[in-house]
């Protein structure tokens, strides 16, 4: 079983930049799918981005493409998630998930294991 804890949120202005991270413990993340989701106020909660396991594809839903990029420390055993120019509509608590497997997937029920969940907030 690994355990998951997401840092790094906080508030920031538009068209700014934050690096969430994901840190594991329990077990090697890079044995495992990591996907990234977030709910906004009043929103369900939606899939941002996936990285499959071992150096696998990734992918990311369209509001974000070209703008979020999810990355792997395998020293630090730690999963990143870059996002870049950000919009109000990007707030959100900002979770991360793990499932042992190789292929990922922008869909809750695919994966067994999450964190606790960190708060971003894009705003002047």
């Amino acid at each position: 079983q690994v355990q998951l804890v997401e840092s790094g949120g906080g508030l920031v202005q538009p068209g700014g930049s934050l690096r969430l991270s994901c840190e594991a413990s329990g077990s090697t993340l890079d044995n495992y799918a990591i996907g990234w989701f977030r709910q906004g106020p009043g929103k369900e909660r939606e899939g941002v981005g996936c990285i499959s396991r071992r150096g696998g594809p990734s992918y990311y839903v369209n509001s974000v493409k070209g703008r979020f990029t999810i990355s792997r420390d395998n020293v630090k055993n730690t999963v990143y998630l870059q996002m870049n120019s950000l919009k109000p509509e990007d707030t959100a608590v900002y979770y991360c998930a793990a499932d042992f497997r190789f292929g990922c997937a922008l869909i809750e029920g695919s994966y067994r294991n999450w964190g606790q969940g960190t708060q971003v907030t894009v705003s002047s």
